[in-house]
């Protein structure tokens, strides 16, 4: 079980956004660091590079800073297939840019877990062939069999966290305990507040403050968060899932919502930076490794799921991205300041309170895309 307030010595770049990469390599050099890095990271909102054709590319939609420069050589060099990688910002983001032709263009995404049942429904997926993959016993046992893909028949988990609130000590009238520390203190944090940009995360945290679920399918319920969302909106300097950290280290920002990954690469650039899941429970986010339905190079994907399957490739991984592995292999050979951190892998009590998104009815998903778009419009 972690031990509280044991705090990771290396600092990295973050899950989804450009944090500080100063000393990036230190802790994984065995694997990458060696490696020449190239510059195949694609703007976000540019087309796929080179059309939908097999031209023995593995082109590959991620969030940001999962697949660093040197990962992509190190599998170049090991397999002679060239890599390239286009990111996005959430989970609709890729949806939509697939729904519009992108899964001709890529053979590997990283949907998360509620994104991978929806995409199911919409037959945007491959059924993967486990006989291809080597490594899968090397998962965790609560990844084993997810709710979100049974027998991970159509996704392999990657990554996994938390998402909570990550505080300027200096800047905060207090310090946050649970989700309604932001409406109880909202005169105070008036424009001094963000949320993610992510409308399961940020409306599922406000029912979570009113003691309901995520994942409520209740109308009643799915309208009282938005109300008490907005009731806050006033005072939200912006919804934003990147982009928030200079604010927050200078002080203009007291309080940002935030996954675990990105905060705690925060927390260890600057000491008043601090990390809290919320008491009453938080998200529990999941990122898969997909094929999509239409994938142009299906050979290749497996090639680098397996890859990142690998125990010394996933570890390595960790020690740069500082997101939690879903691989025990992996975790065995990670330091044990890493393997003893309560903010990357909570403690029991905490994961029993907490609970992983997933798909709702489509008449909730309705009501939570008016209520979203709503808010976000006030």
């Amino acid at each position: 079980m972690p031990v509280p307030g044991t705090r990771l010595q290396t600092p990295s770049f973050s899950r989804r956004s450009a944090v500080s990469r100063r000393r990036f390599l230190q802790g994984s050099a065995a694997v990458v660091a060696s490696l020449a890095a190239t510059n195949c990271r694609q703007n976000l909102a540019g087309p796929p590079a080179g059309g939908g054709a097999n031209d023995g590319t593995l082109r590959i939609y991620t969030w940001a800073n999962y697949t660093d420069d040197g990962l992509a050589q190190a599998f170049t060099e090991r397999t002679g297939i060239p890599v390239v990688i286009d990111i996005y910002d959430s989970n609709e983001v890729m949806l939509t840019r697939l729904q519009a032709g992108g899964g001709d263009a890529y053979s590997i995404i990283y949907p998360s877990d509620y994104m991978v049942s929806e995409m199911l429904e919409l037959d945007l997926l491959t059924e993967l062939d486990q006989s291809l993959l080597t490594g899968l016993e090397n998962l965790r046992a609560q990844w084993s069999n997810p709710a979100y893909d049974p027998n991970n028949a159509h996704s392999i988990p990657f990554c996994w966290g938390t998402t909570g609130l990550l505080y300027n000590r200096e800047a905060s009238p207090g310090e946050p305990i649970d989700w309604n520390f932001l409406w109880d203190n909202q005169a105070k944090l008036s424009r001094r507040i963000t949320m993610l940009d992510d409308m399961r995360e940020t409306l599922g945290a406000t029912l979570k403050s009113m003691g309901y679920s995520y994942n409520s399918n209740n109308p009643a319920e799915i309208e009282a968060a938005y109300n008490r969302l907005l009731e806050l909106r006033p005072h939200i300097a912006a919804f934003k899932t990147t982009g928030f950290e200079n604010e927050l280290l200078s002080g203009d920002l007291s309080v940002s919502m935030a996954y675990s990954s990105d905060a705690i690469a925060l927390t260890l650039e600057d000491d008043r930076m601090q990390y809290i899941i919320p008491a009453s429970g938080a998200s529990l986010w999941t990122d898969t490794l997909a094929i999509p339905a239409t994938a142009p190079n299906v050979d290749a994907a497996y090639q680098w799921i397996n890859f990142l399957l690998e125990p010394e490739v996933a570890s390595a991984a960790v020690e740069r991205l500082f997101f939690a592995t879903a691989n025990q292999a992996a975790f065995d050979l990670l330091p044990a300041d890493i393997q003893n951190n309560a903010d990357l892998y909570p403690s029991d009590e905490i994961l029993a309170k907490s609970e992983g998104i997933v798909a709702v009815d489509t008449a909730s998903t309705d009501l939570f895309d008016q209520f979203w778009t709503e808010v976000t419009s006030a």
